[in-house]
């Protein structure tokens, strides 16, 4: 249990930590569909017309190309690799905490030639570790050099998989036609709700409709009360394993019990009382409950500790589950082996003496 516990108070810390750094703040609009169900689109200047919302301090988006991209030219057509390619605006990383892991983002300068930026995943499934000036991949049907890869970004993931172009380069070599298909948004922490509520109007005042906003930080709140509905069904069987154990106190002492007949008979005809045998069964009963608690706070932190390290997050074990794992296991043991204590003390001297 405390292993479950740690386990999850770890994934929720660094979800935590993972939202204080990336920000609550970042809105997306994208299209969504007309009356008649078909896809919309965003107006090319809805870019510009978001950015003079007061409240809203970052703005860049990114627009669909139709186009491939490949590790050489010898691969058919057909097989895309689940890339997307997308034209993308200079302030993107900014907007988004994204950030490059190889090479460097788009300048002024390299957003206007065939240049090109490659999502994590991107990298992977085209077999490229390190971006460099001598390094091309083929897209739309011409190549173009990698000049840096991302680090997942959490509140974007679908730019791990696709190829980030700059807009003017997208619009000169790839027929781009300007128009954005996914607006991010930095909105001041105090107006998220206010700006949230005005964007869809002021992105497409003509079909506010066609317009779909969301909060991407909402995605990693939700995991986060997924994490604990989960930890709350693998406590109810950690608690189903406590009673397990109980149990198993309780038959240990019974089994001492018969063990002990003779002891108990030689302490009983030496004067010693019901009370005191009953007492020292439930000491016995305890001190074993308590020992076993502590090893499995112990082991449940190592565990913990260790999951967390492999995991690279921080190690959390709370103080109500360490302190909550040892009384519980020291009432269940003490409650197991109140039977045990009063079948020793009913012994009666002869009886136990006359035991084989």
């Amino acid at each position: 249990m405390i292993s479950v516990v740690g386990i999850s108070a770890s994934s929720r810390a660094e979800l935590d930590r993972e939202l204080a750094s990336l920000g609550t703040n970042l809105l997306t609009v994208g299209p969504g569909n007309t009356f008649f169900g078909d896809s919309a689109n965003l107006p090319a200047e809805a870019t510009s017309m978001i950015s003079r919302i007061g409240s809203v301090t970052d703005v860049a988006a990114v627009g669909k190309i139709e186009a491939n991209v490949y590790r050489n030219d010898r691969i058919p057509r057909g097989e895309s690799g689940g890339i997307s390619v997308r034209a993308a605006e200079l302030n993107l990383p900014e907007t988004i905490g994204a950030t490059v892991r190889s090479g460097a983002w788009l300048n002024e300068a390299t957003a206007q030639f065939p240049a090109v930026v490659l999502g994590a995943k991107t990298a992977e499934r085209l077999g490229i570790a390190e971006a460099g000036e001598d390094l091309q991949v083929w897209l739309g049907d011409q190549w173009f050099t990698v000049v840096g890869i991302l680090n997942p970004v959490p509140l974007a993931p679908e730019l791990d998989s696709a190829a980030l172009v700059g807009w003017p380069a997208a619009k000169s070599y790839l027929d781009f036609d300007g128009y954005p298909t996914t607006v991010y948004t930095r909105a001041k922490d105090y107006a998220v709700e206010a700006v949230q509520a005005v964007l869809a109007a002021t992105a497409n005042p003509e079909a506010p409709n066609e317009v779909k906003v969301s909060r991407p930080s909402d995605a990693l709140a939700a995991r986060q009360a997924t994490d604990k509905t989960f930890t709350g069904l693998l406590l109810g069987l950690g608690s189903v394993a406590l009673l397990v154990g109980g149990v198993g106190v309780a038959n240990t002492m019974v089994i001492s019990v018969l063990e002990r007949r003779a002891e108990i008979g030689l302490r009983r005809s030496l004067g010693a009382t019901k009370g005191q045998v009953r007492s020292q069964f439930l000491t016995e009963s305890l001190l074993l409950a308590a020992l076993g608690g502590l090893g499995g706070v112990l082991l449940g932190g190592l565990v913990t500790t260790g999951y967390a390290l492999l995991q690279t997050w921080p190690s959390v074990v709370p103080a109500w589950a360490t302190l909550g794992g040892v009384v519980a296991t020291i009432l269940i043991g003490g409650i197991a082996g109140l039977y045990p204590a009063m079948r020793a003390a009913r012994l009666s001297p002869t009886e136990a003496l006359a035991a084989p």
